[in-house]
Formats: structure tokens, C-alpha cells, sequence
């Protein structure tokens, strides 16, 4: 019996188009990922910062254009260098060329790599909470409501027309990264999925990692549960490659590993397209095979 988990992988945003770069979304495609998401940053961490990054949503909207069932996803924007305004206008004309193709990672972002690009002093965690609250009601509107007026503390918006509005009805679905109580709270009551790496302070052994993440599973079910929505509605999403698991040494290795996070209810799993001489460094071969004949073998 075939699992109901998916498999996605992540594309980072370092290939020419035409050097190379469509025929690895192609063969995302073809390997059969669910999605097919990439990073949406400025820049990134050595040893990308000084080399080849393109921009998010231009190589989501040439994917859509190369491709025609998988589907495509940033993971995660961020309210750094964002407006909601823009980033909605932007977001539906996307899901309109890949004829509703599209889900939005969406997380309240850091204090490294966008985090002063635009000249701004880094905000201070509290203020990343903030505007990340106000970020994504106010987003959730203009990608449901034809005009859309708000004043708020850090974005306005002034009688927005998104006319026709999204493909996918009422709007495309957001995945929400969040760990703490206030981005939780805006996962339980605006995401069609809630996306974790894991506790980044949690991380020394496959086991530290596995009962951190179970812990964070709790507090959304209880940040779920206070608004009256079933924890069950919400898609898990757990993003791979930052936690000491080896799970893309092998098909084996893989399938003990995602079986064991099936169970803990998550519905998608994400790993790394292999990228040489870098953390995401993988047996390419391995690598189709996981992606090819994994999921079958998850119990």
C-alpha cells in the first residue's frame, strides 16, 4: 500500500536557465516530486553568498513555464526585503501561469542574509514577530479579497485591486514556518501547512532532533486546538538538511527515516536537489532512487 506521504525537494536558486537550469526543474518533474520549491533570499551562506543567485519568484514563474504537473513553491519568503502588496500581486500572476500550481513558504525571517540588504538596522526578534503578524493576515486578504485597504503598524495598503485573484479557491495555500507560540498561532489559524527544521538548538543527535520536533508538533496541536480547528487539518511539512540524520545516504536510510516522521503525522517531506563541494552534497544516483522508489517502501 502506497504511502500517503510526498516527497518534495528544494532547487536553490543557482542555475543559469538556459546553462542547465531548466532541465533540472524538468527533471524534478520527472523524478515524480510532489513540489519543487526554492529559497527565496537576496543572497545565502557561504559558499553561496559570492556565487550565482537568482531571484525566487522569476525562477518559479520560468519553472511553471517549463513544467506542467509538479508543483511549485518558495521556501520560505520572508517579510525582510517583502511588501504584501507586491508579493501578492507577484504571487497570483505566478499561480495564474502555472494554472494553480503554486503554495507560499512563508516565515518571519532572520537576522542574517536579508536582514540588512536593504539598508535597514537587523530587527530584533520581537519586531520580526510583529511584522510578521501583521504580514500575513493582511497577505491571507489580498490573495482573497478583490480590493483590500489597510493602516496597519508596518504595512498599508491603499484600495488594492487583485483582479482575478487566484487560480486556487479562495487563494493559493500558504506553509507557514513557525517554532514560537505567536508564529504557531499564525500557522494554526492561516496555513494549509506549517513547515519546521527543527530545533536549530536541538540538533546534536538524530534523537535530540526527533523529540524536539515531536515537542513542536504538541504546541501546534494546542495552538490549533485553542481556536477550534482540528490539528489534523493542518499539512506537516518537514524541511531536511539541517539536522545530523543521514537519510540520503541510502534507500534504506531514507525510508527508516521518513517512516519514522510518517507516524508522527507529517505529510511532506523536503530534501536538497544534491549541489557538489556543499552541505547538500549527495550521491545524485541515490538520490533518484530515493526519489524514485522510497515512498513505496514507507510504513
Amino acid at each position: 500500500m502506497e504511502s500517503s506521504l510526498r516527497l518534495s525537494t528544494v532547487i536553490l536558486p543557482i542555475h543559469r536557465w538556459h546553462d542547465g537550469g531548466r532541465q533540472v526543474w524538468r527533471r524534478a518533474e520527472e523524478l515524480g516530486f510532489r513540489t519543487a520549491f526554492t529559497y527565496d533570499h537576496l543572497s545565502w551562506r557561504a559558499p553561496f553568498r559570492d556565487g550565482p543567485w537568482f531571484g525566487a519568484l522569476p525562477t518559479l514563474m520560468a519553472a511553471a513555464s517549463a513544467t506542467d504537473r509538479i508543483r511549485l513553491g518558495a521556501l520560505v519568503t520572508s517579510p525582510n526585503f517583502r511588501h504584501p502588496v507586491t508579493l501578492a500581486k507577484e504571487l497570483i500572476t505566478l499561480d495564474d501561469v502555472s494554472a494553480g500550481r503554486v503554495t507560499l513558504g512563508i516565515g518571519a525571517g532572520g537576522n542574517g542574509f536579508d536582514a540588512t540588504a536593504l539598508g535597514q538596522e537587523a530587527w530584533t526578534p520581537r519586531e520580526r514577530a510583529d511584522r510578521f503578524g501583521e504580514f500575513v493576515p493582511l497577505l491571507d486578504r489580498l490573495l482573497t479579497e478583490d480590493v483590500v485597504s489597510h493602516d496597519g503598524a508596518f504595512y498599508s495598503a491603499n484600495e488594492v485591486r487583485n483582479i482575478p485573484g487566484c487560480v486556487q479557491r479562495p487563494r493559493l495555500p500558504l506553509a507557514i514556518a513557525a517554532t514560537g507560540p505567536r508564529g504557531l498561532a499564525l500557522a494554526a489559524r492561516h496555513g494549509q501547512a506549517w513547515v519546521t527544521t527543527g530545533d536549530p538548538k536541538r540538533r546534536d543527535t538524530p534523537e535530540q532532533s526527533l523529540d524536539a520536533i515531536r515537542h513542536q508538533l504538541k504546541r501546534l496541536s494546542a495552538a490549533c486546538e485553542e481556536i477550534g480547528r482540528d490539528p489534523g487539518e493542518v499539512k506537516k511539512i518537514l524541511l531536511t538538511g539541517f539536522t545530523p540524520d543521514r537519510l540520503l545516504d541510502s534507500v534504506d536510510a531514507f525510508v527508516d527515516f521518513a517512516g519514522t516522521y510518517a507516524q508522527l503525522g507529517f505529510t511532506e517531506i523536503v530534501v536538497h536537489w544534491p549541489v557538489r563541494d556543499s552541505i547538500f552534497a549527495a550521491d545524485e544516483t541515490v538520490f533518484e532512487r530515493i526519489a524514485t522508489e522510497s515512498l513505496a517502501q514507507v510504513s
